[in-house]
């Protein structure tokens, strides 16, 4: 009979025999992350990109990079990477240093701005990058059709780049970073320059990437595409991180951090009589936003959860209260990015400042 303390030994043995990059939590760890740049002969004038970030994504989730130009995203990349040195804290990727060869051999990457020779075709734009990180030739044969076939270049794998249109490049690029079966995936802008059917299909690719294990860590401009396949999100303004957590619950974050109302926010329509109504929602604060006819109106109110939201449906039935509608208003994942990012010192909204131009 073994011990426990024995089975304890073994366990932690067979853990110390894994590789880093298995042994590790996390995807990808930062820890009071900064950089800052010098400009300048002298190297006087200092900007800081990064100041004192600190998120983790978790292995085999999809996980978005959020943020204005300038936030500082491409260099939380290129830390990553190792394209640049990080001036502040750390960083790490699969339990390897953050730019280390042994972390980028573990990183499938697609950038911005990929940049394909025009007279390569699929198959020697394969061959041509899968080289660069050391995969055999008869491996990039082997799985070549697959790739074009999954980014959906399979008809198009003996044309010339030249003849791709931006999408299509775009798409090739995701296969040269499937190549060497990556842990990793990083994704700058993946959806650039696809027409909606192609992005459609681009998010259909990466959920069957993170079901096969892979995790996603893309950076993205368009916070639809974001909100439709993203687990968590962090979001960095002006080099620092202003939030980071699940894609569902930041609606609830910045209300809190506004004061605003929390809980679930409700629009019904209802039709009866205006004493039933009132009656209804009596003991809670709501409002009348209109009222089509004598009898029906539209009711906005916020309720704790979904048992009192029960509770008022109940409620409105007993007293004979027709309900036409109900919805739940949420925050989309671009209202509260624009509520996190937004600058008190500057004017309200865009007509605010057209104002202000035309005075």
């Amino acid at each position: 009979m073994i011990k426990e303390s024995e089975s304890n030994s073994a366990h932690e043995k067979a853990a110390q025999e894994k590789p880093a990059h298995e042994r590790s939590q996390f995807a990808i760890e930062a820890s009071s992350l900064g950089k800052t740049y010098s400009e300048g002969i002298f190297a006087k004038k200092k900007f800081e990109a990064l100041k004192d970030v600190t998120f983790s994504v978790n292995r085999g989730e999809i996980f978005g990079l959020l943020g204005p130009n300038g936030a500082g995203k491409t260099t939380f990349i290129k830390i990553l990477l190792g394209i640049i040195k990080k001036s502040a804290g750390d960083a790490s990727m699969l339990g390897q240093q953050a730019g280390s060869r042994a972390g980028r051999k573990l990183v499938g990457y697609l950038p911005e701005h990929l940049r394909i020779p025009p007279h390569l075709n699929g198959y020697t734009a394969l061959e041509c990058y899968g080289s660069l990180s050391n995969v055999p030739k008869s491996v990039i044969h082997e799985k070549r059709d697959g790739l074009l076939d999954l980014v959906g270049l399979a008809e198009r794998a003996t044309d010339r780049c030249k003849k791709y249109s931006k999408g299509m490049l775009q798409r090739l690029g995701l296969a040269q970073a499937l190549l060497h079966d990556p842990k990793l995936l990083i994704l700058d802008e993946p959806t650039d320059g696809l027409d909606p059917q192609a992005r459609a299909e681009m998010r259909q690719i990466i959920r069957r990437l993170k079901g096969d294990g892979v995790t996603i860590f893309l950076n993205s401009h368009l916070l639809q595409e974001v909100e439709m396949v993203c687990d968590r999100v962090a979001i960095l303004d002006r080099g620092c991180l202003r939030y980071c957590g699940d894609v569902s619950t930041i609606g609830d974050f910045v209300s809190d951090s506004s004061g605003g109302a929390s809980g679930v926010q409700l629009e019904i329509d209802v039709v009866g009589d205006p004493a039933a109504i009132n009656g209804s929602f009596e003991g809670h604060k709501f409002e009348i936003v209109s009222g089509e006819s004598s009898d029906s109106f539209l009711v906005q109110l916020t309720l704790s959860d979904q048992a009192a939201i029960d509770a008022l449906v109940d409620r409105l039935r007993t007293n004979q209260v027709s309900i036409h509608r109900l919805l739940r208003k949420q925050s989309s994942l671009e209202d509260a990015f624009l509520q996190i990012i937004a600058d008190p010192s500057s004017p309200a909204n865009v007509n605010a400042r057209i104002d202000e131009v035309l005075k």
